[in-house]
Formats: structure tokens, C-alpha cells, sequence
């Protein structure tokens, strides 16, 4: 049985000589295992859409229970990521979440969307890495079913909270009055961090990353986008680690931010 389908490569590990294993994300199949033979020999046709993070036409055929890559024809190389060693950190850092969260066999065209529009972002825009990492860790929790509830405080209904802070584990928007009522530990959202994430979760995915954000919103909401993804799938990343050992003024390790 042959499969043609668009797929960006998520994971790709080396096997024998010229092999490959490639995880990939399509719009139909889901996250699909899939072996590219002799990708790795100079001149192969499979080459370059064997690379991480390239998106590719793809045709695939099933052998003995795998998946096996038949022809690929790259349709966007994120060139300006891959060339960069701190984009491609953070971009591969999305594709680890992103194979975290997609799953075998079920598409969902929605997660192949989010992160081939925020590659885009750090390829083409001038977004700050800081803006797009924060907006696609909120997205991609609100399409895992792990949307915040950011509308009003949970315990009182006040729409514009007083001292607006998140429950990690619960996911709810509270007053500092009344943290009391939700579970802990809490997130302060300060500045203008409560209206850019409710942009994010509630406006249009075609303005994503359309939100006005200085330093201190940047800062505020990278470590409560990034502390709520950790929380909620209940792991850390070792990308996520690379990314920030490379980056400076990144928002990981601020413990004092968050409250029991």
C-alpha cells in the first residue's frame, strides 16, 4: 500500500550504514516511524527530505509492518533556522514537544499547522524567539486539550483579576486573593502578559504571533508558557535545556517566580 502525504520530519536518528528512522508529522497519518534507505549516500534523491525540520511531499509504501520512504520532495527547508544554531535549538525543541503530544496514527492538521507556522516565524519574521516559543507552548497546549481558562478568576468571576496569577497544575486564572480556592503552585502574570496570552489562546491562529509584547511581557510569559507545557505533560525537555544553555537572558531557572 502506498501513502502520498506532506510530512515534516520531527526526529531523524542514524541507522546502519546510509539509513534513517525518521518520526514524522503528517496532516491525515498523524506522527508516522518511517525508514528512508540509503538517505545518507551522497546523491540520493531521499536526502533532502530526510533532514530535520524539512517539510516534504512525501510517498511511502508499507513493508512488513513499517512504513518505508519511497520518493520526497522538500517543499520548505526552514533554511534561516537550520543555519542557526539557536533557532535550530528552539526549533527542535518544538519538534520534541510536538512528537510528545501528536499521536500514531490519528491525524490532527491543526498541530502540523501550529508548527510550521511558527518555523516560519523564526525563519522569515522578525518576531522575537522569545514571542514565538511562548505563543507556540500555549497553542500547543490549548489543541492538546490543556487550554487555560483565562477569561475571569475562577473562584470570584472577576474578569480583570487584581494581581492575575496561574495555576500550574489546574490551569485556571485566579486573584492573588483568591489563590486560595485554586491548587498551586502559582504564576504571576504581570504587565500586559494576561492579554497577550488570551490573544493567543482565544484569537485567530492567523494572528498568532500578532500581539504587542516588551521585554517585561516577554519575560513574564516565556516563564509561565513554558512552566505550564512542563507541568501538564509532566516532563522536561533536553532541547529545551540546549536551548536555553545557548540562549542568554532566556526564562528558565526563575524559581522565585513561581509561588506555592
Amino acid at each position: 500500500m502506498h501513502i502520498t502525504t506532506q510530512a515534516l520530519v520531527l526526529r531523524e536518528v542514524n541507522y546502519k550504514e546510509a539509513d534513517k528512522i525518521l518520526t514524522v508529522l503528517t496532516p491525515g497519518e498523524g506522527k508516522r516511524t518511517v525508514k528512508a534507505r540509503g538517505c545518507r549516500r551522497k546523491g540520493s534523491r531521499l536526502a533532502a527530505g530526510s533532514q530535520l525540520l524539512v517539510y516534504s511531499d512525501m510517498t511511502l509504501f508499507e513493508y512488513r509492518g513499517f512504513f518505508v520512504l519511497d520518493e520526497a520532495a522538500s517543499l520548505q527547508q526552514f533554511r534561516g533556522v537550520r543555519s542557526d544554531i539557536e533557532k535550530l535549538a528552539l526549533g527542535s525543541y518544538f519538534a520534541q514537544v510536538m512528537e510528545t503530544v501528536a499521536e500514531e496514527g490519528r491525524g490532527d492538521p491543526a498541530l502540523l499547522s501550529l508548527i510550521l507556522n511558527s518555523l516560519y516565524a523564526l525563519d522569515q519574521l522578525s518576531r522575537p524567539q522569545a514571542q514565538v516559543k511562548a505563543a507556540f507552548e500555549l497553542k500547543l497546549m490549548c489543541l492538546a486539550g490543556y487550554e487555560p481558562l483565562l477569561d475571569a478568576c475562577a473562584v470570584c468571576g472577576a474578569p480583570e483579576p487584581r494581581e492575575p496569577c496561574l495555576s500550574l497544575p489546574d490551569g485556571v486564572l485566579c486573584c492573588a486573593a483568591c489563590r486560595g480556592g485554586a491548587g498551586g503552585p502559582f504564576v504571576p502574570l504581570s504587565g500586559g502578559t494576561l492579554a497577550a496570552m488570551r490573544h493567543v489562546v482565544y484569537g485567530s491562529p492567523k494572528r498568532l504571533f500578532s500581539f504587542p509584547a516588551d521585554g517585561v511581557v516577554l519575560d513574564c510569559m516565556g516563564r509561565v508558557c513554558e512552566a505550564f507545557l512542563t507541568t501538564q505533560l509532566g516532563q522536561d525537555f533536553r532541547t529545551l535545556e540546549f536551548y536555553h544553555h545557548l540562549s542568554s537572558g532566556g526564562p528558565s531557572g526563575s524559581p522565585h517566580s513561581i509561588n506555592q
